[in-house]
């Protein structure tokens, strides 16, 4: 019986080494788990911080370069633009109903989205602000080995061992940010084309690799695709709500005890010395 062959369609950094036919790894320009990090290409040691800007850079990230929106027209194929509804484009394109460039000609087909809202999410556990000079709750975003080290013979006959850097933060606060997306094309295959391409990936997480990623989820549904005419114009457009379950971290807290930066670096110790402490004679320690 023949096996399909199991693929992720949505896989960006596929493996350009044939592990089939090699039989080295020294000339491999990326090594493996030299370092772990939870957000891969991100640097926990520079002004680290996830905002709502990152937030919403993930989900424009993950439209262009993960969903590539295409469609079919006049036997081509159309690369969907896709555009973030700042405050002076999101009002025009209530205001007109259609997105006009510099020399007032229609976009179609487009997508925009913007930010609607945010909340705290009640289904996730607390950021312990309690906790103020954030020392008792802690996440680790990064271990690797100290640059510092100077394992050798030496060490080990005095029984050093190599040290860890680790980079800590606070407890991040979960949020759902709320989205409110805009498609319009000319023909309802076109639409029905770009829905089913969001049905496909709603339900996944959002970013792309090198970045943060955040669960999608559907708010409502979408809506019908709906005719309209624009100076003669027939136009199709289709609308919905989406949510991405996400958490924010402040590169510096402020509190009563003044203004901290959120992530720390502490390095594990090198050598442990157990002790004795008590009220017994040294002839009774050696027994």
């Amino acid at each position: 019986m023949a096996v399909n062959k199991i693929t992720n369609k949505h896989t960006l950094n596929r493996e350009s080494v044939n592990r089939g036919t090699q039989v080295s790894t020294k000339d491999n320009k990326v090594r493996g788990n030299a370092e772990q990090s939870i957000n891969p290409g991100k640097d926990f040691t520079k002004n680290f911080a996830v905002t709502l800007k990152d937030i919403d850079t993930s989900v424009m990230s993950h439209l262009k370069n993960v969903m590539k929106p295409r469609i079919k027209e006049a036997n081509e194929i159309i690369k969907v633009p896709v555009y973030y509804g700042n405050e002076e484009r999101w009002r025009n394109f209530r205001k007109r109903g259609v997105l006009r460039d510099k020399n007032n000609a229609l976009i179609l087909p487009l997508i925009m989205f913007r930010r609607t809202d945010v909340s705290f999410d009640d289904n996730m556990p607390m950021s312990f602000d309690h906790d103020v000079r954030g020392e008792f709750i802690k996440v680790a975003r990064s271990n690797k080995w100290s640059k510092d080290n100077q394992y050798d013979r030496f060490s080990v006959q005095r029984g050093v061992k190599p040290v860890q850097e680790v980079i800590y933060t606070g407890m991040p606060d979960h949020v759902v940010c709320n989205y409110s997306v805009v498609m319009m094309t000319n023909y309802i295959e076109q639409m029905n084309i770009l829905s089913d391409l969001f049905l496909e990936h709603i339900g996944t997480y959002f970013g792309a690799s090198e970045q943060y990623k955040f669960l999608s989820t559907l708010d409502g549904s979408i809506s019908d695709a709906s005719e309209m005419n624009q100076d003669g114009e027939r136009l199709i457009k289709s609308e919905f709500g989406l949510s991405i379950k996400a958490y924010v971290i402040p590169e510096f807290t402020s509190n009563i005890f003044g203004t901290t930066q959120e992530t720390t670096r502490e390095i594990t110790p090198s050598r442990v010395t157990f002790g004795f402490e008590g009220d017994a004679t040294d002839e009774q320690v050696g027994k």
